[in-house]
């Protein structure tokens, strides 16, 4: 295995290979559940103007930046027009009311950075985190290419970080998709066991090289593997783009039980942990909320909003509830 360091490929690229045997989609997601989860994405929105309820409202975290304006032309007044777009010195000169036209960029590049290390293959009463992570990702791609811009990609697992560059339009989607279940394919209890595992300073250097202003980076991790680097490139990132960090939780790592023995595995090695004890139980507790509060020191200091993810609970319904919208209905699903 080459370093760390090194371990950037575009394997993940290739559409050969594809799996359509039927799956446990709680467990592993395959291309049909994924692009099945386009119709429950209706009325996601990662545009600036978000619910009131909205993590992403303005009264929760910094706005998104939203869509640049392109300064089309000056005319006269109309009845109707905005009095903020008169050009006062236009108007002083002249001695008639003028205005200025804007249109609305149109394209906001988005970065999309999905964990799917061994780290992920993990889940105690719905999903596994690496499946709510897909089905985020999934159903964000969808919104963005509904917003007309382009889509891109950094998947990453322990031994490897694979590079999309945004594209627009479907076929950049389904290649996306694509890439995503064979990476989440990977994940088994019998994969080998990698001597180092991929931190997360190495995918956020890639995103540091392709997004470098006025992209949209959506990070959806575990968020395993933190040190002094990773805050310093999350706002070196978030200085010149709009980054939401996505943090996936399992149930057992927000509420670790008291008295439950646990066998933890690596695939060849296992240890048991005996939560019963005081130090194992004070020690994985701290180590849960710790990471937390790792992230939200940065949507602090660098206002990038976070949008926690359960394992535990539906993915759609969550992300509707953290953007001010009710959970979806079946009717809605099947509109």
């Amino acid at each position: 295995m080459r370093d760390a360091s090194a371990r950037t490929r575009t394997g993940l690229n290739d559409n050969a290979g594809q799996s359509s045997e039927p799956v446990d989609t709680r467990v592993r997601v395959n291309l049909q559940h994924l692009r099945s989860l386009e119709g429950r994405a209706r009325k996601l929105t990662l545009l600036p103007r978000q619910p009131v309820s909205s993590v992403l409202n303005g009264r929760h975290a910094s706005r998104l930046r939203g869509r640049g304006l392109n300064f089309e032309e000056l005319r006269g007044y109309l009845p109707g027009d905005d009095p903020r777009t008169i050009d006062w010195k236009v108007t002083a000169r002249t001695g008639e009311p003028h205005v200025r036209v804007y249109s609305e960029e149109r394209d906001r590049p988005a970065l999309l950075v999905v964990d799917q290390r061994m780290s992920m293959f993990f889940g105690t009463r719905l999903n596994m985190k690496s499946v709510t992570a897909a089905e985020a990702a999934a159903l964000v791609s969808f919104r963005i290419l509904d917003q007309g811009d382009r889509v891109g990609a950094v998947i990453f697992g322990d031994g490897y970080v694979s590079e999309f560059r945004p594209k627009r339009g479907r076929t950049a989607v389904n290649r996306f998709l694509t890439a995503l279940e064979r990476a989440n394919r990977m994940l088994h209890a019998e994969a080998p066991r990698v001597d180092q595992p991929l931190f997360l300073n190495q995918p956020l250097t890639s995103v540091a090289r392709i997004a470098r202003r006025d992209h949209l980076v959506i990070v959806i991790s575990d968020f395993d593997g933190l040190d002094a680097r990773t805050g310093k490139l999350i706002g070196a990132i978030a200085r010149h783009n709009d980054v939401i960090l996505c943090p996936v939780t399992d149930p057992i790592s927000e509420d670790v039980p008291k008295n439950m023995k646990l066998v933890v595995s690596d695939g060849e090695l296992q240890v048991e942990l005996d939560t019963g004890t005081t130090e194992t139980f004070q020690r994985l507790s701290d180590f849960a909320t710790g990471r937390i509060a790792e992230i939200l020191k940065w949507q602090q200091t660098y206002g990038t909003p976070v949008l926690p993810l359960s394992a535990g609970s539906d993915t759609v319904d969550q992300l509707r509830r953290l953007m001010g919208l009710g959970a979806t209905t079946r009717a809605q699903t099947n509109e």
